[in-house]
């Protein structure tokens, strides 16, 4: 019976420490909620939720086709046509309200897609180590040294333009950064004494990973996947510029691009679409920033006295 008392008094440390990245995760989200408090945060958190928000309610901010005609050609701005008209007589207002849904459409949608293969593909090369690490950094790394813009260009003369390429492609393409930034975290946080105790007391890998690495990982990937989004508006609206966008979509570097033949004649056809594509890169820029700002600190343990 005397015996029993040490083994049980360590089981009963080894779960507690088992416990500890629970309370880290929740530190680190607590911190988050400061963002406001970040001037650069505050700034770009409004901007990003004023893109969202313009987003998903497009139809009811500007009703309409944003292809049909809505007035005269080329009215400058007025209180008819806050944002004045372009050439085809189609107003640019109510092109800039629905190119930020195609924008915030592919850039969802490529962030989610590149977010699950990079968190899984960092976490088990960091984890696992050895040969599956060598063999997931080399697909990274050649993945890495292709030109993105130039790749999507050559799919899109190959196979057509199309939302579904484009994000298909995008999404199968940006996750490497993020990937590596994964794994370097992986790295150092399974040597911390909580992922030793949980794997002493017969945790497995997968139950360590889910529960106890990834949490610990998300916020330095969250800054990633938030700065990956402000590439994705500039990629899309490169595209849509070069005339590689979905021809059945408006977007704002299809708006800009219509607008090179008239800029000195209609400056609001390419200032009002260019201006979106600035704030809305912006925002998710500086959002970036500020949340490494307010998680960087907490990025490994904290040490006693520290």
């Amino acid at each position: 019976m005397a015996g029993s008392t040490p083994a049980s008094a360590t089981s009963e440390e080894s779960a507690a420490l088992a416990a500890r990245p629970v309370s880290y995760g929740a530190e680190r989200w607590r911190l988050a909620r400061r963002l406001v408090h970040v001037p650069a945060g505050a700034v770009g958190l409004v901007l990003t939720a004023a893109v969202v928000f313009v987003a998903l309610f497009a139809d009811q901010l500007s009703p309409g086709d944003p292809f049909a005609a809505a007035g005269d050609s080329l009215e400058p701005p007025s209180g008819d046509h806050w944002m004045g008209t372009d050439n085809l007589r189609r107003d640019i207002l109510r092109g800039v309200v629905h190119g930020a849904r195609t924008s915030m459409t592919v850039v969802v949608a490529v962030v989610a897609m590149a977010s699950v293969l990079g968190i899984v593909i960092g976490a088990v090369a960091g984890y696992r180590g050895g040969i599956v690490d060598d063999v997931l950094m080399r697909i990274t790394e050649m993945l890495q040294s292709i030109p993105r813009f130039f790749l999507a260009i050559l799919v899109v003369g190959l196979f057509g333009a199309g939302m579904d390429n484009l994000i298909l492609l995008l999404g199968l393409t940006s996750w490497p950064l993020l990937a590596r930034v994964v794994r370097a975290e992986t790295m150092s946080v399974k040597r911390w004494p909580f992922v030793e105790s949980a794997r002493a007391i017969g945790a497995g890998d997968g139950r360590i990973l889910l529960h106890h690495v990834v949490p610990n990982v998300l916020p330095a990937a969250v800054v990633v996947i938030s700065l990956m989004g402000s590439r994705v508006i500039l990629i899309e609206a490169g595209l849509s510029f070069l005339g590689l966008g979905d021809p059945n979509q408006i977007s704002w570097g299809y708006l800009i691009n219509n607008a090179q033949r008239f800029l000195t004649v209609a400056w609001w056809m390419s200032v009002f679409p260019g201006l979106a594509i600035v704030l809305a890169v912006l925002g998710l820029s500086l959002l970036s920033d500020a949340l490494n700002d307010v998680l960087n600190p907490l990025t490994a343990p904290r040490r006693p006295g520290g």
